[in-house]
């Protein structure tokens, strides 16, 4: 068996669903396979936690995160009865986490934007903890007011997660969140940039936060080009000025006015994470040498060019080798410490 330490990548199913039943092979996945986890997004089409109550439903209760649910659209005392409702549901440890939408977006729901959006998202996930741990009296931020609690019941663990892809951010999660949830950040970024800065904003706190990290992948079968997946799977992010920014803070050059360049830069710079199943596992090895704690599969690419039945084979191929090269390690390790 794999070594205690040893936790297994989690899976994103990457759309807004239409039905939730096009998320039970995801959830099958988890449940019968070495997945650690099942991830959704923010959705308006099958709502994301209506949608895990309803694998629940079905038999599929497993672990879940959000990744994110967007602030302006939930008052944190929604938020923190939705993730407690899944925890009782599922059986199983939640992380709620939380992002701050896009300026315009906000300012659609709000009237304006919010004026520091890191500071907001720190007073919204503190307020969400807060009414987890027995609720908040007089809060006052830009993301929101309230006092407000929920009546005790007993529920498996709840993380609140905050959207992190930037020092400013990074440094407001340290202060209040459970967990970083990052995207598309590429490991040394990771290391070298966003662990200091949510270790300099946890100072006081008992730890920082741990670091969830969401990975493009697809393995490299015959026919396929890694740039078109690229491409496919991340072009409305590589669209935007600030996930374009992060990128090129991490060495990726990446033009929000070009997002097939920036694509084909993903895949230059492993960002994109393409290649056999053992090259794809050594790959997000390096994930958690980099200080990553869980590692989330994205299969965007694949299922925008091939469909699901292409992604869950690549996603069940990945894990596999993942736990393969975990065997592989300890079982060197072992051999090592009787010489």
């Amino acid at each position: 068996m794999a070594s205690s330490s040893y936790q297994p990548p989690a899976l994103l199913f990457p759309l807004q669903p239409m039905h939730p039943d096009l998320v039970v092979p995801f959830g099958e996945l988890v449940m019968n396979g070495p997945a650690r986890r099942l991830w959704l997004g923010q959705s308006v089409m099958a709502e994301t936690h209506q949608t895990f109550a309803y694998l629940a439903g079905r038999g599929i209760k497993v672990p879940v995160g959000t990744s994110v649910t967007l602030m302006p659209m939930r008052h944190p005392l929604e938020a923190a009865a939705q993730a407690r409702s899944l925890a009782v549901l599922t059986g199983h440890p939640v992380v709620s986490g939380h992002g701050a939408a896009t300026p315009e977006l906000v300012a659609a729901l709000r009237g304006a934007p919010y004026g520091r959006p890191a500071t907001a998202a720190a007073g919204y996930a503190a307020a969400v903890r807060g009414i987890l741990g027995g609720g908040i009296e007089g809060h006052e931020c830009e993301a929101c007011v309230g006092t407000a609690g929920l009546y005790p019941m007993k529920h498996p663990p709840i993380e609140v997660g905050l959207g992190v892809i930037r020092p400013g951010m990074a440094r407001a999660a340290g202060a209040v969140a459970d967990v970083a949830i990052t995207w598309m950040t590429p490991p040394a970024y990771v290391r070298d940039t966003l662990i200091p800065a949510l270790a300099a904003g946890a100072a006081g706190r008992p730890s920082p936060p741990r670091v969830v990290t969401v990975v493009h992948v697809a393995l490299a079968n015959p026919g396929r080009d890694p740039r078109k997946l690229a491409h496919a799977g991340a072009k409305v992010h590589l669209g935007t000025p600030h996930y374009t920014d992060m990128l090129r803070r991490a060495g990726v050059a990446a033009d929000p006015g070009d997002p097939v360049a920036g694509a084909a830069a993903l895949v230059e710079e492993g960002v994109y994470v393409y290649g056999t199943a053992a090259e794809v596992a050594e790959r997000l090895r390096g994930y958690r040498d980099a200080g990553v704690d869980e590692v989330v599969l994205n299969p965007a690419g694949v299922v925008f060019t091939e469909g699901w039945k292409a992604a869950l084979a690549d996603l069940t191929e990945i894990l596999a080798a993942c736990e393969d090269l975990e065997l592989e390690e300890n079982r060197e390790a072992g051999e090592g410490g009787h010489e």
